[in-house]
C-alpha cells in the first residue's frame, strides 16, 4: 500500500501517468495493484480508455492463473481513471511521464505539467537515457524533477533506476525511491548520465551483437543461441532488441553515442536500415525476427 515516506510535507498517494504505451499502462498497473490511486492521461480518450481496457484484461489473467486474488483486481481497478486533458492531473502526488523518446516533446511537456501540477508534487520521467536535467530546468520545481526509469515489462521486471539530476533535492530522490519499494521494486539511485546504469553496460553489447551479425561470425540464431547457452541470459541480443523495439535502441544508441562519442554506442547499419523500412521489432511483427504480419 502507499505509505508515507517520511518526510512531514509528503506522502505519494495519487499518481499521474503519462503515455498509452506499453509502459505507462505497465507502471500504472503496478501502482494500483500497490495501493495507489492513478490518473491514466492519454491524447485521446479513446486510446486512454484502452489502457484501463488492456489494465483489466492483465489483472483478470492473473487472477485466473491465481496469481492475484479476485478481491485485489478489482480493488486495484477501482483505483484508475482514465483522462484525455493534463489539467486531470492538477492534484497528483507524482506525475511519472512515458511518452515518446524526444527531447524537445519531453520538455514541452513538462514546461506544461509546471503549470497545471500542484505546488511541490513530483514531476518525473520514465526515459531510459535522455538526460533528465534539461526537463528540470523548463519547470519552476527543477528541485522536484527526477527519473523514475521503470524497465519493459514494468509488472515483471524488479528494477527501477532512480535518477538524480544535479537540480534535484535529497527529499525528491528519497520520495521516489519510497515509492519504488512501495511498489515493490527493487530502487537504484543512478546519476543523470546518458544510459544510466542498465542501458549503458547494455547497449554496447547489443549493438556489438549486430556488428558480429554483419561480419558474417555467425548467424543471429546461432548468436543468440550462444549467449543464452554460454552466459545463460534468457534471450539472446536479437530477440532483445525486438521486445525492445529498434526504433527504441536506435534512439538510445544515438543518445549513448552524442553524450560519450565512443564507437560501441555508434549504431550499426543494419539496424538503422531496419528502423528505416519500419521494421521495428515485435510491435510491427518484424525486425531482426518475423513474428507474423500485425
Amino acid at each position: 500500500m502507499a505509505s508515507s515516506i517520511g518526510f512531514a510535507t509528503m506522502s505519494i498517494k495519487r499518481v499521474g501517468i503519462i503515455g498509452s504505451g506499453i509502459m505507462g499502462s505497465g507502471i500504472a498497473e503496478v501502482a494500483a495493484k500497490n495501493g495507489h490511486e492513478v490518473v491514466l492521461r492519454s491524447r485521446q480518450q479513446e486510446s486512454a480508455d484502452a489502457m484501463v481496457a488492456g489494465l483489466e484484461k492483465s489483472l483478470n489473467k492473473q487472477v485466473e492463473r491465481g496469481k492475484l486474488e479476485e478481491s485485489a483486481a478489482k480493488e486495484a481497478l477501482a483505483l484508475v481513471s482514465a483522462t484525455s486533458s493534463l489539467q486531470d492531473l492538477a492534484d497528483c502526488d507524482l506525475v511519472i511521464e512515458s511518452v515518446v523518446e524526444d527531447l524537445g516533446v519531453k520538455k514541452q511537456l513538462f514546461k506544461e505539467l509546471d503549470g497545471i501540477v500542484k505546488e511541490g508534487a513530483i514531476l518525473a520521467t520514465n526515459t531510459s537515457t535522455l538526460p533528465v536535467v534539461e526537463m528540470a530546468i523548463e519547470t519552476s520545481r527543477p528541485d522536484k524533477v527526477c527519473g523514475v526509469h521503470f524497465f519493459n515489462p514494468a509488472p515483471m521486471m524488479a528494477l527501477v533506476e532512480i535518477v538524480r539530476p544535479i537540480t534535484a533535492s535529497d527529499e525528491t530522490i528519497e520520495a521516489a525511491k519510497t515509492f519504488a519499494t512501495d511498489c515493490g521494486k527493487v530502487a537504484v539511485e543512478v546519476k543523470d548520465q546518458a544510459g544510466f546504469i542498465v542501458n549503458n553496460l547494455l547497449f554496447p553489447y547489443l549493438n556489438n551483437a549486430v556488428r558480429l551479425f554483419e561480419q558474417g561470425v555467425a548467424t543471429k540464431e546461432d548468436i543468440d543461441e550462444a549467449m543464452k547457452g554460454g552466459c545463460n541470459f534468457p534471450m539472446g541480443p536479437f530477440a532483445l532488441l525486438d521486445l525492445v523495439g529498434l526504433d527504441t535502441s536506435l534512439s538510445i544508441l544515438e543518445a549513448l553515442y552524442e553524450e560519450f562519442k565512443d564507437p560501441n554506442y555508434s549504431p550499426r547499419p543494419t539496424l538503422k536500415r531496419l528502423v528505416a523500412a519500419g521494421q521495428l521489432g515485435r510491435k510491427t511483427g518484424k525486425g531482426f525476427y518475423d513474428y507474423g504480419k500485425k
